[in-house]
């Protein structure tokens, strides 16, 4: 018998890297699947400068009037609400940004402990909307006015 083998024996027909559907690795050049599966792994493996995007929330019918943006990547010192979950309808500023967990922590918004201490929850950004932008940033506020500027040259 030649060629490589499984582990239970059997011979491979195929070479091993054809048995391979989605590569090991992130992968920019990878598009979309709808399988639920892929689209883990690639919010899973993509590195932190991409992982930082996925951070978006949902502004505001204030502020989208005002900034002409749907959502905006999420930072420290955000004034947001919570749309959904066990905390639904509490408001508070963020105070930690876990960009690796793709989660944020908010501001009194706590579970207790066993041990009678107090612990962060950990909430998935598209479960807030912001209700008020922290400013102190001048570089944010600077990209936001340039796609504005952009947006109105387009549509003359």
């Amino acid at each position: 018998m030649q060629g490589r083998l499984w582990s239970d024996g059997h011979l491979l027909r195929k070479s091993p890297a054809q048995y391979i559907k989605m590569k090991r690795k992130f992968s920019t050049h990878w598009n979309a699947s709808s399988q639920p599966r892929k689209q883990r792994k690639y919010l899973a493996n993509a590195p932190l400068h991409l992982k930082r995007k996925f951070l978006s929330v949902n502004l505001s019918k204030e502020l989208r009037k005002k900034y002409e943006r749907r959502n905006i990547v999420v930072k420290k010192g955000d004034d947001v609400k919570l749309m959904s979950g066990k905390f639904k309808g509490k408001h508070g500023k963020i105070t930690i940004v876990y960009t690796k967990k793709g989660k944020v922590a908010i501001e009194n918004i706590q579970v207790k402990k066993q041990d009678g201490s107090k612990a962060n929850v950990k909430i998935h950004p598209s479960n807030l909307q912001i209700i008020e932008l922290n400013l102190n940033d001048k570089k944010r506020m600077k990209t936001q006015s340039k796609k504005i500027e952009s947006k109105q040259e387009e549509s003359k």
